[in-house]
């Protein structure tokens, strides 16, 4: 009973953070472009410090990206591929100590 009533209240919050994640995303203005729906001018930003390799570097930013766009839009706009306005900037600070910057405009479908 009380694994049921778990189940139950996890779906509700769940159900509810989807519509608030939802609500947050109406709140800049968005366009359809390259068959995706995205938000005109507002960006998100992402980084990365002290990696191996400026790859290491590179992903660890754009998840960066993606997990504070999903914390406030939701998991279909986390799509790094799909979204617009892509930049990233990496650095070398010294051996095995890459950095990088990366922003873009969340889009979905």
């Amino acid at each position: 009973m009380i694994y049921r009533g778990m189940t139950i209240a996890s779906l509700l919050l769940l159900t509810a953070s989807t519509s608030v994640a939802q609500e947050v995303s109406d709140l800049h203005a968005q366009h359809r472009e390259r068959g995706l729906i995205c938000m005109i001018d507002h960006f998100h930003y992402g980084s990365s410090s002290g990696m191996a390799s400026k790859a290491l570097a590179t992903r660890a930013a754009i998840q960066s990206w993606a997990d504070f766009v999903d914390f406030e839009y939701g998991a279909a706009w986390t799509s790094w591929a799909r979204s617009g306005t892509k930049s990233i900037n990496c650095t070398n600070g010294g051996t095995g100590n890459w950095g990088c910057d990366v922003n873009a405009r969340p889009c979905r479908r």
